[in-house]
């Protein structure tokens, strides 16, 4: 510094090269490990099930919240929103095939209004994607169904959950 209090820009620190290159190889490391956790969907489904699906449902999408869904009859009409009354057909079941609930009849569907809580988290997401006349085959992992609690005797703690469901009609009254 001189007199007058300003420092000499020629004594300022500079960096030596070697410096400057251990840092941007460590904010580079640090990047790869941290960006792609934030941005990466985490796997909902057990590792066991996620191998199971694969083998099972090759052709299967996923969504965002990790369901996965085959469509096996494309539909035509509106798709339900928050509120609406939906009539639904489905087949619901445990991974080993067993079947743990299901209501196939049309003349007796099963209702319920859509986001209103009436159903498992899984049901409200993919009902909201489905057409009317839609047919889905739905693997719902375990956070989105009945998850650590299960649904005793029928639905063990942290079960993946498999449904065929076919939306038949939207009343929205």
């Amino acid at each position: 510094m001189d007199n007058t209090g300003v420092t000499d820009p020629e004594v300022l620190f500079v960096p030596s090269v070697k410096f400057v290159a251990q840092f941007f190889l460590f904010v580079v490391a640090l990047g790869a490990i941290l960006v792609p956790s934030s941005f990466a969907q985490r796997e909902k489904l057990p590792p066991a099930d996620l191998e199971f699906v694969e083998k099972t449902y090759p052709d299967a999408k996923k969504t965002s919240t990790g369901i996965r869904y085959v469509i096996l009859k494309a539909g035509d009409g509106k798709q339900p929103k928050p509120g609406d009354k939906v009539n639904v057909l489905y087949v619901g079941k445990l991974l080993d095939g067993r079947v743990f609930d299901q209501a196939q009849d049309s003349a007796q569907p099963f209702s319920f209004r859509v986001r209103r809580e009436m159903v498992i988290e899984g049901w409200d997401q993919v009902l909201q994607l489905m057409k009317v006349g839609e047919k889905r085959l739905v693997i719902i992992p375990p956070e989105l169904a009945y998850g650590t609690r299960g649904q005793p005797p029928k639905i063990g703690r942290n079960a993946t959950l498999i449904f065929e469901m076919e939306l038949l009609s939207i009343a929205t009254d």
